[in-house]
């Protein structure tokens, strides 16, 4: 049978894409390596680490967080299989879910590792080693990305002791030291995880603050309430060893600005040094398709390869490694392959670490709108003066605002605080019609509401704020 397209990989990006597609009336399969759909982010990232975090912050939250509301209760016991067991449930929820929405749309899938024979046919290997081939239209590469390493350091992570995101979901008991190497989202994610379930978490990071390219101002912040949490932070510090030792393993480092060396030592090492694009075994070079110096697909536009018919999306090509810009470049290349004019805005997708605050942003930081000379304004709002984070014990964090000196074109937004994952929306949703900071600090917000404090830095931005 002859498909429209076959998109190889089904997270986030595959799987919205062939959905899409096939809502757009073209035949479309899926080939996919794991036996489930869902790819990296179902399976052993996104969901997994929500699932994750979400029961290690309820932990904490009776642990710490209740007796000052007049709840009083004995410490709670942790029962980290049955909080694995939830994890697990969640996972397998979201993906029999896509497999569900496979089913609904009529998507054929193809349980195997593919590869492109050519353009307009696909291999798919099954487990049994049995090889089938599938002719296509068209071919999306939807791999997704793979954990990185550490640049120069041979790291040998076995899953046990020293660790990727991977084997950071499903340890088997506590540890009580973790090292954590690379303060970016998925290390101070799954970090603060344990820390909370009662490990000594000590996070060495190259960079001069946590989370890489987040605002400088919300980073600051960030680090001095992990720091306030009991995680030990220690910036600007390179890595040159990490080896397993009969008690665990030992890390070490050299400070960046020059130093003695200094060895730690953990029962569990982390590495969450970032991800790089995932192309092996997928005859990419044999099909004479372009990669750039980054290892990432080179693609055009719309999404295109050098070659005919074959295009890709997600953390295989460039752009932030973010599930929901995956899903995004999906939706447009279906919408291009059925004929339509498919767009993503990628001036406007925002990012969040979902820890305890958690810390969102979208658009552009101050630091990019120094560098690239463009004359701004700043509205920034605590939530110590928010009636509602003063009610939940929530007052930790801010809102930031920049918008354009001349026009008040909102250019960014950044936030700290309970629910800012949720609360960055009201202003991407703004800058995706071109809004400017008036417009949003005259919309009436409910009150009282953690909302209030984005109406509050809008207001301070374009004027001044009301509450403070």
């Amino acid at each position: 049978m002859a498909y429209d397209v076959v998109v190889i990989g089904s997270g986030p990006g595959g799987y919205v894409c062939a959905i899409k597609a096939a809502q757009l009336g073209l035949k479309v399969a899926v080939v996919e390596k794991r036996s489930t759909y869902g790819g990296t982010c179902l399976n052993i990232g996104c969901i997994p680490s929500k699932a994750l975090l979400h029961a290690s912050e309820m932990f904490a939250h009776v642990a710490h967080g209740v007796e000052e509301l007049g709840v009083e209760v004995p410490a709670p016991t942790l029962n980290l299989s049955k909080m694995m067991a939830h994890k697990d449930a969640t996972v397998k929820s979201n993906t029999d879910g896509v497999a569900f929405l496979f089913k609904k749309n009529k998507i054929d899938g193809f349980i195997g590792t593919g590869k492109i024979v050519s353009a307009g046919k696909v291999s798919v290997t099954g487990e049994d080693g049995k090889v089938q081939e599938i002719e296509t239209k068209n071919i999306v590469i939807a791999t997704g990305s793979d954990i990185a390493g550490i640049p120069g350091v041979n790291v040998e992570i076995d899953e046990k002791v020293i660790v990727s995101s991977t084997g950071g979901l499903t340890l088997d008991k506590v540890p009580a030291n973790m090292i954590v190497v690379g303060g970016g989202v998925i290390g101070m994610e799954l970090g603060s995880v344990w820390s909370r379930l009662g490990a000594k978490v000590t996070v060495i990071e190259y960079l001069d603050k946590l989370l890489g390219s987040m605002d400088a101002d919300a980073s600051k912040q960030f680090q001095r309430m992990m720091a306030k949490q009991g995680m030990d932070i220690r910036t600007e510090a390179k890595v040159t060893g990490v080896e397993k030792t009969e008690a665990g393993a030992k890390v070490t480092y050299e400070p960046v600005k020059g130093g003695e060396a200094v060895s730690l030592e953990a029962d569990v090492v982390l590495i969450s040094t970032g991800r790089k694009p995932y192309t092996a075994g997928l005859g990419l070079e044999e099909a004479g398709v372009a990669l750039d110096n980054r290892g990432r697909v080179e693609i055009d536009g719309g999404y295109k390869t050098n070659v005919a018919g074959i295009y890709a999306i997600g953390d295989v090509v460039k752009g932030p490694m973010l599930a929901h810009k995956a899903e995004d470049e999906g939706v447009a290349l279906a919408e291009i392959l059925s004929g339509q004019h498919g767009h993503v805005n990628y001036d406007v997708i925002p990012s969040v670490v979902y820890t305890q605050p958690e810390v969102a942003s979208v658009g552009r930081t101050e630091e990019e709108l120094k560098a690239a000379g463009i004359a701004y304004k700043v509205g920034k709002f605590p939530f110590t003066a928010n009636g509602r984070a003063r009610a939940m014990l929530a007052t930790d964090g801010f809102v930031k605002i920049l918008a354009d000196k001349e026009t008040d074109r909102v250019l960014g937004g950044h936030i700290v605080s309970f629910g800012a994952g949720d609360m960055i929306h009201e202003i991407a949703v703004l800058m995706e019609f071109s809004g400017s900071s008036e417009d949003l600090g005259r919309t009436c917000h409910a009150h009282p509401t953690l909302s209030e404090a984005v109406k509050e830095a809008a207001l301070a931005t374009f004027a001044k704020p009301i509450h403070m």
